[in-house]
């Protein structure tokens, strides 16, 4: 894996600059248990696996951020200790040496509300919003999409954007439990309550952020916590219109990479057009003392994955 020491001509060069990913968190003070496929799942255990991801990106000293790409803590923590235990979790990712970009997953709207998990995680967005962009160096630019923007949790029952998820529900999926893909057939069993959509005014905002970064020749990193490609993650964990995202994204030659958690099993893909995309291994499903962290060297031309354990690495070179 690279790592700095790469020869280019009998010469070694540097990354641009280097990140921590981790994802799926989803801790809570709870014994183990099983997602619903019968996969053990550690909820005290996978603190202790982002407080090592923090202790390694410290010691390698040469991090610039860190990404957390959503669920920092689980759908079965008691809602009485949901506050307290986002709290914590947000105080281990502030021992990084360096600032963490966070999304927002859906356990993390299962416990508290949009506008103060914002507010806990520091988003750097507009309130209520929890889609931004930052540029750690000139060449690279890194767009963050709120996949839970249309969406049935997080919301006022009433806000519009909770009411257009509901229909996009009752018209998709014909199951009382909504969360239920029972008799869906093909790509249709993403429409899932756990999934949500990107808005016409965030689609906006992206093609925007796409343009000036074409215009300025960036390549651009999107992440987001639901997976964009069906084939790089289970259908039940697409984002609702992955579809138009992909589209647009098409249209433009910048984007270099997508990132997305949500599918604990990790995946990677390069679609039609060059871009990469890589699902990340959940810190969840790591059985105590094993680890689903790791960092990223970014180049000119390629985002070299170095993973610890279950984060398998890999190399995502451009076209």
């Amino acid at each position: 894996m690279s790592s700095g020491g790469d020869l280019i001509n009998g010469h070694a060069y540097q990354p641009l600059f280097s990140f921590g990913v981790i994802t799926d968190v989803q801790y809570a003070d709870i014994p183990n248990g099983h997602s619903f496929l019968g996969i053990p799942r550690y909820y005290r255990e996978s603190i202790r696996v982002l407080q090592r991801a923090v202790q390694h990106w410290n010691d390698l000293k040469k991090l610039q951020f860190s990404i957390n790409l959503g669920d920092i803590v689980d759908g079965f923590c008691p809602k009485a200790e949901s506050l307290s235990a986002v709290q914590k979790v947000v105080k281990e990712f502030e021992r990084f040496n360096g600032p963490t970009y966070h999304m927002i997953g859906n356990h993390c709207l299962y416990n508290l509300p949009r506008h103060q998990l914002i507010s806990l995680l520091k988003v750097p967005s507009a309130p209520d919003r929890a889609y931004y962009d930052f540029s750690p160096c000139p060449e690279y630019r890194f767009v963050v999409l709120d996949a839970y923007d249309i969406s049935s949790i997080g919301w006022p029952k009433d806000h519009p954007n909770a009411l257009e998820a509901m229909r996009v529900l009752d018209t998709k999926n014909p199951n009382l439990d909504k969360n239920s893909p029972n008799g869906m057939e093909g790509l249709e069993r993403r429409f899932l309550m756990f999934n949500g959509a990107v808005g016409k005014e965030q689609l906006l905002w992206l093609e925007d952020v796409l343009r000036q970064s074409s215009k300025n020749k960036q390549k651009v990193v999107l992440c987001c916590h639901l997976p964009l490609h069906p084939e790089a993650s289970s259908i039940e964990a697409l984002l609702w219109n992955y579809d138009e995202v992909m589209s647009l994204i098409h249209r433009y030659g910048c984007v270099k990479a997508c990132l997305a958690g949500h599918d604990h099993k990790g995946g990677h893909v390069v679609d039609s057009h060059g871009i990469h995309h890589r699902v990340f291994e959940a810190a969840l499903e790591c059985p105590p003392g094993s680890n689903a962290y790791g960092y990223i060297d970014a180049y000119h031309d390629r985002l070299s994955l170095v993973g610890t354990d279950r984060m398998k690495s890999s190399e995502m070179i451009f076209r």
